[in-house]
């Protein structure tokens, strides 16, 4: 393709190799057309998760997949494992066009883009009446085969660009045995909450006739996300052993529309990790991070403490920190915590009209509580919280009443690793800060000549044509 892009590895810990974490402007140049990188890294985690483009918002048009680790499966038992199951908001724009619409200055008027349909797998039908554009009909649904009685185990993996997704199966309990790439102690529920890079592992019993045929949904929260509202529920179809595979199903949904409107994860208490990890109950250093929507003259751009984040393609923080640099550009959005060997981040979002699924690279983060107005200091199961990569950070209460998460992280990873909101307009947006973790010890990094190669072939293709940067980069 005739632009850069990257390769992220969502939610591995890239420990040793953090130059292969996939993010142009903070490890890596951007690969540049006509040239490649290879990544090499451990697969240090198990579980489920999926990797896409860091460039930009190109993972918004497609450029994504699953990724399964396997391992140990001590907290879970169950007959087959039929895979990733992959949702994901989609649009009928090119990710570009969706890019410029964020990007548009205040006075345009222009409204932040709103999904147009919603899938599992890559497939769902579309009512093409509602729509003047190009369009085929009755494209296709993804397809699962039960047989009564078996345990099967599912692998969530919300791989959107924007939405707030709802799953559930039609008739059927489902136990929560992951979320992210952390094992926790087996739990039910009805739905399945998932923000964007969330996953969440079940097994589901299947408990129907041998003819039955259901619908597994997942629908996209109109509350706590922007679609236009014509296909905002994807459906695939599942079939016990002797169903009639040519008939659609007829089952109704038990989901509440309250369970649709809350736009929050399931609470902190009810999902404990299986592998217990206390977090140092006095960290070195506390952060408080306040984000905002607000107008820099001409555009409305998010904030982070009052900054708004531009990444530098050609200027990789990584490789300038591992050259001895210690002092960086302002929108950068560079925190850099020394050597000290715990922190604890308490993010407020002063936003009263959406959520942020909260994302952090090179850790699985301690989430140790949420709520609203100003934390207090109480932790949720402080000998072993909540642990994952993503967390969705409910919308503010009102525009004075913020909502906030505390995360917290072990210092054992030393890197520039990510913190940002994985909606793909809030990032292009700026909802962006890094962690710049042990600079000195990244200074005694070995990094692979392939990195300062990446960067000689960017810079020579840039060198003969222009890059539309228009929004963060990432």
């Amino acid at each position: 393709m005739q632009e850069g892009t990257s390769l992220h590895w969502h939610g591995l810990l890239q420990k040793e190799t953090p130059w292969f974490d996939g993010v142009p402007s903070v490890q890596q140049c951007p690969i540049a057309p006509g040239s490649t990188l290879t990544y090499r890294f451990r697969a240090d985690l198990y579980g489920s998760s999926w990797y896409h483009s860091h460039f930009s918002a190109q993972a918004a048009g497609g450029l994504f997949g699953s990724m399964i680790i396997h391992g140990p499966t001590d907290n879970a038992q169950y007959d087959e494992d039929l895979g990733p199951v992959l949702i994901s908001d989609w649009y009928h724009s090119d990710y570009f066009d969706l890019v410029e619409q964020t990007m548009a200055p205040a006075s345009a008027g222009l409204p932040p883009p709103f999904s147009n349909n919603n899938l599992i797998n890559g497939k769902m039908n579309y009512p093409c009446q509602a729509n003047d554009t190009t369009c085929t009909p009755n494209a296709g649904l993804a397809k699962f085969a039960f047989e009564a009685g078996k345990k099967y185990r599912l692998r969530l993996i919300n791989a959107g660009a924007e939405a707030l997704q709802k799953f559930s199966i039609d008739n059927h309990k489902m136990t929560v045995i992951a979320h992210d790439f952390v094992p926790v102690h087996p739990y039910d529920a009805d739905v399945i909450t998932l923000g964007v890079g969330q996953r969440t592992d079940i097994v589901v019993t299947a408990t129907g006739k041998s003819t039955d045929a259901v619908w597994m949904r997942s629908t996209i929260s109109l509350k706590c996300s922007l679609s236009d509202g014509i296909s905002p529920e994807a459906v695939a179809a599942i079939y016990y052993q002797n169903a009639n595979t040519s008939a659609i199903p007829n089952t109704t949904t038990s989901v509440t529309q309250a369970e649709l409107d809350f736009c929050g994860n399931d609470p902190l208490t009810t999902a404990i990790s299986y592998f217990p990890i206390t977090p140092d109950p006095n960290p070195d250093v506390t952060q408080n991070l306040d984000i905002t929507f607000q107008s820099n003259g001409t555009h409305n751009l998010w904030y982070m403490n009052n900054s708004t984040f531009r990444g530098d393609y050609n200027d990789p923080v990584l490789l300038e920190t591992n050259l001895g640099k210690t002092d960086y550009e302002p929108e950068w959005n560079v925190l850099n915590f020394g050597s000290n060997k715990s922190v604890r981040i308490v993010i407020y979002n002063h936003f009263a009209f959406g959520g942020h699924p909260m994302h952090l690279h090179g850790h699985n983060m301690f989430v140790l509580q949420e709520g609203y107005g100003k934390w207090d200091g109480s932790i949720v199961n402080a000998h072993n919280p909540q642990r994952r990569d993503v967390h969705f950070m409910q919308p503010a209460q009102s525009p004075t009443v913020p909502s906030y998460f505390v995360l917290q992280m072990d210092m054992d990873n030393p890197g520039v690793w990510p913190l940002h909101c994985h909606i793909a307009w809030h990032v292009s947006a700026g909802l962006y800060v890094n962690i710049l973790e042990n600079p000195k010890k990244i200074q005694q990094l070995q990094i692979p000549s392939t990195m300062a190669q990446t960067c000689r072939d960017w810079a020579t293709w840039t060198g003969g044509n222009v890059v539309e940067q228009i929004d963060s980069g990432l």
